[in-house]
Formats: C-alpha cells, structure tokens, sequence
C-alpha cells in the first residue's frame, strides 16, 4: 500500500464549518497527528488511530507523520482554522526538506480551512474588506523586537489586522505592549474587534473603540482584529456591523 500525508485545517470549530475535502480525508486516513485539543475534535473508529501530542513539538510531530506515511500509511496531520496559517504544513515541509530524500516523493497535500482570522471577520462583518494583514502575536519563535517592528510598520501603512495568539497566561505582557504601540501610531480611532471562540457555543464578540481597550479582554481563544482609518461602524441593536470599503479616496 502507498503512504500519503494530508496537512488538513479544521476550520475555527463548529463542525459545519469543516469542509467536505478535509472530512473525506478523515474518513480514508489510518492515523491522525496533531495538537491535543485538535485531534480531539476527530471522532474515533475502527481502524483509525489517533495521535495526540503536546504544544511546541511541531518538528516532532511532523517527522513521526512522515514515518509512518514512509510505512504505507494513510496519515491527516490536523491543525485548527487553516494548517497554512501559523500552523502545521510550515513544521512539514521543513521537516521535508531537513529529512530523507524519500519524503520528498510522498504523496503531500495541503488541505485548506476556514482559517479564524476570516470566520471572526465575517461574524463582525467585513473589517478585512481592504488591504489588511496577520501578525502572530506569540514570541515563542520569533523575537518581540520582529513582531515590534511588524506591528509599528502595518499600523503607519494603515491595514487593517488580524492578531493570532495574542494572550496568554505565560506572556501577558505581550498584549499590552501591542495595545500601547496601536495607541502610540495609530490614536485612539480605530476599532478593535474581540472575537473569542469563534462558531462554538462560547462565542463573544466585542466591539471596543482602542482607547477602550485592555490586555484583559484577549486570551489565547480570542481572535483581535483591528480596523484601519477607513473602517466603519453601522451601529444598530446587538453587536454593531463593522466594516471596511474597498474603495479609498486620495
């Protein structure tokens, strides 16, 4: 039998938001590879075998799916949102590449998911209508004086952004100093949106103007989108449209 490894997001975390390509995977794979709480999300059956591992081995990971694809296995590694977006198929193929020469001729593909930097946006509305980009907060592999850098710079060239990880209990600090670089570049116009376990029955969605707004409000389930100068408030009963025009004037 010939091996294959599928890299495959399962969106933000209703399982009506996984898509039909990524479940019909599920269905064919031997074994399944990745992050405790997203291999938990996988049902179990005859015939599969599920392999939950802790955080920060995703090098690790990635070579133990390779192994086994090598053995003839069918193999779904499984990251939630989308597996490109600060997730599992970077950690693969640069395990691919550091590795034999015979995982470079496995059977790979990458399947895409309803990443949660698009499924908070589309609860909010449409703040990521214009040009926008996504920085991943955490400095766990990138240096706080890069993510700095990145920060100050997308806020002067005025996109909107979609922050990932913004908050945890082992760097709370890290927030905070975003929340005062926004302050400092931008003022105090622009809208924040926390969106926190977007599309499971925890869902919240806030809308905070940013001289509003404090670390406390993020945790790790919380997905920060930042409007640019042009985003728009349409306020009405409830949580309040926020959106940003394609259009620009000069």
């Amino acid at each position: 039998m010939t091996g294959s490894l599928v890299i495959a997001g399962l969106g933000p975390g209703a399982e009506s938001l996984v898509t039909p390509e990524v479940g019909a995977a599920l269905a064919q794979a031997t074994d399944v590879v990745g992050y405790i709480p997203y291999v938990a999300r996988v049902s179990e059956r005859s015939g599969l075998t599920l392999h939950p591992s802790d955080n920060r081995i995703e090098i690790d990971r990635s070579r133990h799916a390779l192994e086994m694809a090598s053995e003839g296995r069918q193999v779904v590694v499984v990251s939630s949102g989308d597996p490109g977006v600060f997730a599992m198929a970077s950690a693969v193929f640069e395990t691919v590449e550091a590795g034999p020469a015979a995982w470079r001729d496995l059977d790979i593909r990458v399947l895409p998911g309803i990443t949660a930097m698009l499924a908070a946006a589309a609860r909010a509305g449409a703040p990521l209508g214009h040009d926008f980009c996504a920085i991943n907060l955490s400095d766990n592999l990138k240096p706080w004086a890069l993510i700095e850098k990145r920060l100050r710079l997308a806020a002067e060239a005025d996109f909107a952004m979609a922050f990932y990880n913004p908050r945890s209990r082992s760097r709370p600090e890290g927030f905070a100093k975003t929340l005062q670089i926004l302050q400092e570049t931008c003022g105090n116009a622009r809208p924040i949106i926390f969106a926190r376990a977007v599309s499971t029955p925890e869902e919240e969605i806030r809308v905070v103007p940013l001289v509003d707004c404090t670390p406390e409000m993020a945790d790790m389930r919380t997905m920060v989108l930042v409007g640019s100068s042009t985003t728009r408030i349409i306020e009405r009963n409830g949580t309040p449209i926020v959106y940003t025009p394609r259009s620009v004037e000069t």
